[in-house]
């Protein structure tokens, strides 16, 4: 009996198992042929879209931790594809709506279509290759004009006739800059960065009729010192094709922004951080589902070695010394022509860069907001003179000289020349000297720059010996800062040759003495005294002290110091008598100015706390009438912890600036003194009160 129910249940169970297998099988008949193409569509119009979240660029800060560059959250106006309405016209009308918008606010948009505003249209200057790029993209020939590119993307957009003139040449603009920046389902495109808070509650209010607009909040990068050093800060911007094309393997897309000079893109890679992801569900190519699926990651913060204080104090020591200058009215003035130059300061010890002032400088902000103006700002300001402006080094080159021939053995410290102002080594070539000297050493000739006795010591030791040691110095080459610099040459047969010059060998004396073809930077220079300073060691520059994270909770990296070349000492007291000669250069009796009482009121090197050394210039800028001011040097003499250079271009006493230099650097609390403030026709009243007593400015005079 029991065997029988046995066979019963394992017939029952064999039963169930039937049944569910058979509608197993009708269903799966049923979603594979019967409501095969149902599920298919299914499948098919469902989709998984990624987008990019843009990490925070990291943050700049200088040596003491003080914000140079930031971020604020900012009110950014984006488009999205996957609400957006597909219909071109739908399309058109959401973006002029917005534009609408802006312009009652006064917000601008992007647009950097290469063709006029409004009618009639031409192609912006200076734009060739965004010219050709849009011609491209529009399919249009290369010889089509404005009119006919902006008539082609009005048809291609399919613009319609009911807009004006102004407002079919807005939405065409904001169309072809969505193309520019790959706007597509993982790719929104930014209409406006940075709008204030009344436009955002205006755009939020017509949101229900702007379907795939929407106001988010991002970062937004904030100058905060924008003419603190703007040169090394630099900027950042859209990437470009060139860039992109480049760069895509790196996870760059086309409305991507990067740093574009300075420490901005020098540093890019730490600076950018890591994008995180966001997933779009679409269903009928409706978003069902919105989840951020990998956080985006700050980029690091970069402590540089500046001190944006003491940067700003040299700035205005610069600038002060050039309207001075310029606003001279004694019968004594020189140089008042005087309008530009470069101040570099860096860490005797180290190589770090301390502050970098070039003239005339800008504001970072202003360059963001209308590159044109400040580009064409008088005297070029977006050099950076500092690193990239080429200088004939005059008298400062001396101590290079003084090194060579001490190390060659051609003179001792005690060894003289006799300086009758007149070289007449040669009966066709005589140049002179500024003074009468007699019987010098190289210390005295070094304080009082004598000419004549490094044209004996330059010709004595020749060409080739002397660019030995230009080369020991770094001169001719590039000395690695992070920012980028300038190179230069040093006058020699090779480069003469190079710049198809001829070389004759009496220019060894014009080399000795650093004019010729010799052009260095105020950055090499202030490398030139600091490695004297170092008795030999020449470090290379930098401006990056260190890398932190984004909070600056943890280092990442620090920069050492690196020795970039040796400078030998062959008899031990090389480097000590070309201080000595520094040295008294600093505390020269003649050092003095004519009218110190206007301005340069404390400017004697003697009144520092400790003895200083220094070697000063003037070297030809464009002839001999035509001047530069130049000055190295470094505090204390005996154990200094900071070097300098400077230059001025045609103008004079650079070296006045030196004190104050110094000065700044010691004592937190210092202030910068400012020239008397002078207008023009303050300046023209004394000018004349001048002539009418006999007393003529010689240098206005001939500007006049």
């Amino acid at each position: 009996m029991a065997k029988f129910f046995e066979k019963v249940r394992a017939l029952f169970f064999f039963l169930i198992i039937l049944a569910a297998m058979s509608l197993c099988a009708v269903m799966l008949m049923k979603i594979q042929v019967v409501d095969g193409a149902y599920y298919l569509e299914m499948a098919e119009s469902t989709s998984i879209v990624k987008q990019d979240i843009y990490a925070p660029r990291g943050e700049i800060v200088d040596i003491s931790g003080r914000e140079v560059v930031s971020n604020k959250v900012g009110y950014n106006v984006i488009l999205e594809k996957a609400f957006l309405p597909s219909d071109k016209q739908e399309m058109n009308r959401i973006i002029i709506e917005i534009a609408h918008i802006l312009e009652e606010d006064g917000v601008k948009w992007l647009d950097t279509l290469p063709i006029t505003a409004e009618k009639p249209y031409v192609f912006l200057e200076s734009r060739e290759s965004d010219i050709a790029r849009m011609r491209t993209n529009i399919n249009v020939q290369p010889y089509a004009t404005a009119e006919n590119c902006i008539d082609e993307m009005i048809k291609q957009y399919e613009i319609s006739d009911s807009y004006t003139e102004k407002e079919k040449r807005i939405i065409a603009g904001v169309r072809h800059e969505m193309v520019l920046h790959s706007f597509s389902l993982s790719n929104r495109y930014t209409f406006a960065e940075d709008i204030p808070m009344a436009t955002v509650v205006k755009l939020k209010e017509a949101s229900y009729r702007l379907e795939g607009m929407d106001v988010v909040e991002e970062a937004i990068r904030v100058y905060k010192s924008g003419t603190a050093a703007p040169h090394i800060i630099g900027t950042i911007g859209s990437i470009n094709a060139e860039e992109y094309a480049e760069l895509k393997d790196d996870g760059y897309m086309l409305n991507d922004t990067l740093g574009k000079s300075g420490i901005e893109k020098a540093m890019e890679t730490e600076l950018r951080g890591s994008t995180g992801t966001r997933s779009l569900e679409l269903l009928h190519g409706i978003v069902v589902s919105d989840e951020v699926t990998e956080d985006a990651i700050p980029g690091n913060t970069v402590r540089l070695t500046l001190d944006i204080e003491y940067q700003k104090k040299v700035q205005q020591i610069l600038e002060n010394h050039i309207y001075w200058l310029q606003n001279q009215t004694h019968k004594e003035a020189k140089g008042t022509g005087g309008n530009a130059g470069a101040i570099v300061i860096c860490n005797a010890k180290t190589g770090g860069i301390i502050a970098a002032a070039t003239a005339p400088t800008y504001d970072i902000n202003d360059y963001l907001e209308n590159y044109s103006l400040v580009a064409n700002g008088e005297n070029s300001p977006l050099i950076n003179r500092a690193t990239s402006g080429l200088y004939r080094p005059g008298s400062t080159f001396k101590t290079v000289t003084a090194t060579a021939a001490l190390n060659y053995g051609l003179i001792g410290s005690a060894d003289t020349i006799t300086c009758n102002k007149v070289y007449d080594y040669w009966d066709d070539y005589k140049p002179e000297c500024t003074g009468w000297h007699g019987r010098i050493n190289v210390i005295t000739a070094i304080e009082k720059s004598c000419n004549i006795f490094f044209y004996e010591v330059g010709r004595l030791m020749n060409i080739d010996k002397l660019s030995a040691y230009a080369e020991l110095y770094g001169f001719g080459q590039s000395t690695g800062i992070e920012v980028g610099d300038n190179a230069g040459y040093f006058a020699n047969p090779d480069s003469f040759t190079a710049r198809r010059l001829e070389w004759q060998a009496g220019l060894v004396v014009q080399a000795a003495i650093g004019q010729s073809e010799t052009y260095v930077t105020p950055l090499q220079m202030c490398m030139q005294a600091c490695a004297i300073a170092n008795k030999g060691t020449r470090y290379k520059p930098y401006v990056v002290d260190s890398v932190y994270t984004y909070n600056m909770e943890q280092l990442i990296s620090r920069t050492q110091p690196v020795v970039a070349g040796t400078i030998p000492d062959e008899t031990g007291y090389t480097f000590d008598t070309v201080i000595e000669g520094m040295e008294k250069a600093a505390n020269f009796a003649e050092y003095y100015y004519p009218d110190s009482e206007d301005y340069y009121t404390d400017y004697v090197l003697t009144e520092l706390p400790e003895q200083c050394a220094i070697k000063t210039g003037t070297p030809q800028m464009t002839s001999k009438e035509d001047t530069g001011s130049a000055f190295v040097g470094f505090y204390p003499s005996h154990d200094p912890v900071i070097a300098f250079s400077g230059f001025i271009e045609h103008g004079e006493y650079s070296k006045l600036m030196i004190r104050q230099l110094i000065e700044a650097y010691l004592y937190d609390n210092y202030k910068v003194p400012e020239p008397q403030k002078i207008t023009d026709e303050e300046k023209a009243l004394l000018l004349s009160e001048m002539s009418e007593n006999g007393i003529v400015n010689t240098t206005e005079t001939a500007a006049q």
